[in-house]
């Protein structure tokens, strides 16, 4: 099985790849198993100002729903919906595979560690095609520490034990409205390639 990385504002940008099931996947958000429902939040730039607009629910097929209005007035420009603070258990040889739909924004794939730096995350960039359902296959080596958005030089690679929240961010300088659905999140090994 192949898939493409590009590098793109020093930010690795994944392409949607085949996910195969596997037995060994650990499902780490289902929308359908309501345990994993209560557990998401929003944080968008109006904690500095901005005035977008990032909200999150739940489809009637159990699909978490990020959605809302990216506006750049007041130097802002990004929402997020993020998962509350929980050790999730990553290794760092695991992938996260994920399926989502978007509306062909691009879309960060965030993974958050206990810092002592401002708005600190390890991140990958998700181009999506508009109304199409595409999966994800993501290795640990791909997200890249960032603060504001902005690449942290120094950071090191993320340590996957140290992992506690996972979620999504919008900041692609256009203004205007977003949605993406997720159905599942899960974490596995990586594939043995043939």
């Amino acid at each position: 099985m192949h898939w493409k990385y590009q590098a793109m504002m020093a930010l690795a940008t994944i392409s949607s790849v085949s996910v195969a099931s596997a037995q060994e996947a650990r499902t780490i958000f289902d929308g359908n198993q309501p345990a994993f429902r209560g557990s998401w939040s929003n944080v968008n730039d109006n904690v500095m100002g901005g005035v977008s607009q990032g909200q999150h629910g739940f489809t009637a097929e159990g699909e978490l729903r990020f959605f809302g209005n990216l506006s750049l007035a007041n130097n802002g420009g990004f929402a997020s919906v993020r998962s509350r603070g929980r050790q999730i258990g990553l290794q760092q040889d695991d992938e996260l595979w994920l399926r989502v739909r978007g509306d062909g924004r691009k879309y960060n794939l965030d993974l958050r560690v206990p810092s002592r730096r401002m708005a600190f995350t390890y991140r990958v960039t998700m181009q999506t095609t508009a109304n199409q359902w595409q999966e994800y296959r993501v290795p640990m080596s791909l997200f890249r520490a960032t603060s504001f958005g902005r690449v942290v030089a120094n950071a090191g690679p993320v340590n996957a034990a140290n992992v506690n929240s996972v979620g999504f961010t919008i900041s692609d300088k256009k203004q205007g409205p977003f949605q993406l659905d997720v159905d599942w999140i899960r974490v596995a090994k990586p594939l043995k390639r043939q």
